[in-house]
């Protein structure tokens, strides 16, 4: 078996990135740069302006009672500030030159054509041009296109923007047992679990997923499904079938065309996964246990989709718990548990550990990562968690 690290390795060296596509940017949330540093071409803002309703003077002309010399609204040229007069200024308003202080407004006392103001300090108020960012600055902006980057980059005036093209990943589902959710069961049949979650986890990386119909266990049904897929998708991800059962044909079929890179990794659970090549394309062989496929798509498929989009890392948060529990594993593996980490970084067990077992993975917020010849976590001591979920 190979190592995590050695697995994956192996497995980015396959990757690259998709190509370049524009999109508006009202369209490009989630979506990735591909150049990540931005020029600013302009100041943000672009002209000093006011943080408060209230009252622009010249701080010098503070405290007393001034004459009311005009209005500065938002969207508009503000009057001229006429040395010793105040002018009534709105939230984002440009400064009127001259001016230097804004008095908020309920710090004033307007009647009779004039306004009594107290003592200001220059730059009260103020927010000044160029104060967000400078003309000539490179704004970087890595990952995914979140709504505060969205605001930076109409702030920089984009319109558009130059992204990744979203990784298409087929997910092709064996098993004869499998019966699309919401039919009725027959005898031995279960439902197919892997797809929906599979093509939500795609969705999650950043990728598209394109689901076929689930296909028989059949060789020729796999390898008719694999041509039809490789032809569509930047990756393959394959969902049971990698195993060592006679109905286990997608290893089969792909040791024919020459094209298994490597199978069988050391980790718990997830130990059949398999890695290989069908006519160019990569295809990432998963187990058909949902948790087993659910787990091996965090360590493997997430990344690799990531790197598609230019990206490194899974995208995740690695912090240090502390083990509430003890927690049996296989030694020969490193074991990914699912847990669920509270605010305090105390992490205690979902329930079953069992490759089947759904309920305690959708219980949990964290995969806890158990190195090799551990036999069993040990209560109180500190490992890795892979933060899969929300903490609270």
């Amino acid at each position: 078996m190979l190592s995590l690290e050695a697995a994956l390795d192996r497995l980015l060296a396959r990757a690259h990135p998709t190509s370049a596509e524009t999109v508006a940017l009202a369209d490009a949330h989630g979506r990735v740069l591909v150049d990540p540093d931005v020029l600013a071409r302009h100041d943000v803002p672009p002209v000093a302006n006011s943080a408060m309703d209230g009252w622009a003077v010249r701080s010098g002309d503070l405290p007393g009672r001034l004459p009311i010399g005009g209005e500065a609204a938002a969207g508009g040229a503000p009057p001229a500030l006429v040395a010793g007069a105040a002018v009534r200024i709105m939230t984002g308003a440009p400064l009127p030159a001259g001016a230097d202080t804004v008095v908020p407004i309920e710090d004033a006392k307007e009647e009779g054509g004039g306004v009594t103001l107290p003592a200001a300090t220059p730059g009260t108020h103020v927010r000044p041009a160029g104060g967000d960012t400078r003309a000539g600055t490179t704004v970087r902006l890595d990952g995914p296109l979140g709504p505060a980057e969205l605001a930076v980059l109409a702030s920089l005036g984009a319109g558009s923007v130059a992204v990744r093209r979203s990784p298409v990943v087929a997910i092709v589902s064996t098993g004869d047992e499998l019966v699309a959710p919401g039919e009725p069961l027959g005898p031995g049949q279960i439902y197919d679990a892997n797809s929906a979650a599979l093509a939500a986890a795609v969705r999650e990386a950043g990728g598209r997923p394109l689901v076929p119909e689930r296909i028989a266990d059949r060789a020729d049904a796999v390898g008719a499904a694999l041509d039809a897929a490789t032809a569509e998708a930047d990756l393959v991800v394959t969902s049971g079938g990698v195993s060592v059962g006679r109905h286990d044909h997608v290893r089969a079929v792909l040791e024919v065309g020459g094209g298994v890179d490597f199978w069988r990794v050391a980790v718990q659970p997830g130990k059949p996964l398999l890695v290989a090549e069908h006519r160019g394309t990569t295809v990432i062989g998963l187990p058909g246990n949902p948790v087993s496929a659910l787990v091996t798509f965090e360590l493997f498929v997430r990344p690799y989709v990531r790197a598609l989009l230019g990206l490194a890392g899974d995208g995740r948060a690695h912090p240090r718990v502390t083990m509430a529990d003890a927690a049996s594993k296989d030694p020969q593996r490193r074991a990914f548990l699912r847990v669920r980490v509270g605010p305090d970084l105390v992490a205690r067990s979902a329930g079953g550990q069992g490759s089947a077992q759904l309920r305690p993975l959708a219980d949990a917020n964290a995969l806890l990562v158990v190195p090799e010849g551990e036999a069993a976590t040990v209560a109180g001591a500190a490992y890795e968690a892979i933060l899969i979920g929300a903490v609270g």
